[in-house]
């Protein structure tokens, strides 16, 4: 499965009614890696107001890696919205950390659920996305006298080659893009006349 992801973490800020509400935006794999990403802005801003989260730690879609917390706000009027936010942008493995510096003056609930998830949008809108991608490892198994010619087909695909070894056939050991498991099969069946074929291991 590939989708977006963060590219790198990424901070911005707004202030509403003298109050500082700063964004701290990056890619998280798992709920460990949200919790600490969260740990380590909470350890930034200990004298903040408020400290509110929200992530999603798996694909976008995803409904059992997700988390959020109104860190002390009324309850769901930051966290809740803030992952309304992530969840419609389809991005995975995102965590969103909003730190509020209380200005002064009350913004009531509905000017909370908008700082809160306004905070969200602009830090989305400034966040750098790259492709998620699984690999797959497996053997590519060959004839000897068509050993070049495969070497050949992989170098022109997003294929990596790694241990060779020599018994009966030729076993290329490789890890390829999930993009490019079919073809990957397709090729090699149509450059070996249907003697070679992949062998699929495994997911990494």
């Amino acid at each position: 499965m590939s989708y977006p992801v963060p590219a790198r973490t990424i901070r911005v800020e707004q202030e509403i009614k003298r109050s500082r509400f700063i964004t701290t935006m990056g890619r998280v794999e798992d709920k460990a890696k949200a919790l600490a990403f969260i740990e380590d802005v909470r350890t930034e801003f200990p004298d903040a107001s408020h400290n509110c989260w929200a992530y999603v730690a798996g694909p976008p879609g995803n409904t059992t890696d997700i988390g959020m917390s109104d860190d002390g706000e009324p309850r769901g009027t930051a966290g809740r919205p803030m992952l309304n936010v992530l969840q419609l942008k389809d991005i995975g493995e995102i965590s969103a950390v909003v730190t509020r510096y209380f200005g002064g003056t009350k913004l009531g609930a509905g000017g909370l659920v908008r700082a809160y998830s306004g905070s969200v949008q602009q830090g989305v809108d400034a966040l750098p996305l790259t492709e998620r991608v699984d690999y797959f490892e497996g053997r590519v198994l060959v004839p000897y006298a068509m050993e070049n010619t495969v070497r050949h087909l992989l170098e022109t695909m997003d294929v990596a080659v790694g241990e060779v070894t020599y018994h009966e056939n030729v076993a290329l050991h490789i890890k390829a893009p999930e993009h490019e498991k079919a073809p990957l099969e397709r090729a090699v069946r149509d450059q070996t006349m249907g003697v070679g074929r992949v062998a699929w291991e495994s997911g990494v």
